[in-house]
Parts: structure tokens; sequence; C-alpha cells
């Protein structure tokens, strides 16, 4: 199980279920280019700057990342 001790939750993907749903964190203490977590429902995790999420997020708003939720 991944440790969350000492992140900060801001969203939990899913949530209907007890299987360990991927989750975004922040981490007050680590570097600047690791603040961002994001957690899998597999023991994984990814450390991400803020500003890489940000560019995940506008791929996002933008439709860039639509084809990956369509069959």
């Amino acid at each position: 199980m991944i440790d969350i001790e000492g992140l900060e939750p801001v969203a939990t993907f899913c949530g209907n279920c007890d299987c360990g749903c991927p989750q975004l964190f922040v981490d007050p203490t680590a570097p600047a280019e690791r603040r961002v977590v994001l957690t899998d429902d597999f023991g994984q995790r990814v450390q991400m700057s803020a500003d890489q999420f940000l560019s995940l997020v506008e791929d996002a708003k933008s439709g860039k990342l639509d084809a990956i939720s369509t069959p």
C-alpha cells in the first residue's frame, strides 16, 4: 500500500468501490519538481511539478485526452 502520511488530499477518482481508487495529493514537504502526487490502485505513484500537472490539466480541458476514455 502507498504511504500517504503527510500528503494533502485533493481528489479521489472513482470512489464507488473499496479497491483503492486513484487519488491526487499535494506533498507540501517535497521539492517543487515532485510536489504533486498521483497514486493508483496498484500501489504505484507518480510525482510531478505543479507546472507539469497544469500541462496535463490543460491537455484534458482542450480535449487532447478524450480518445483515452472512449472504447
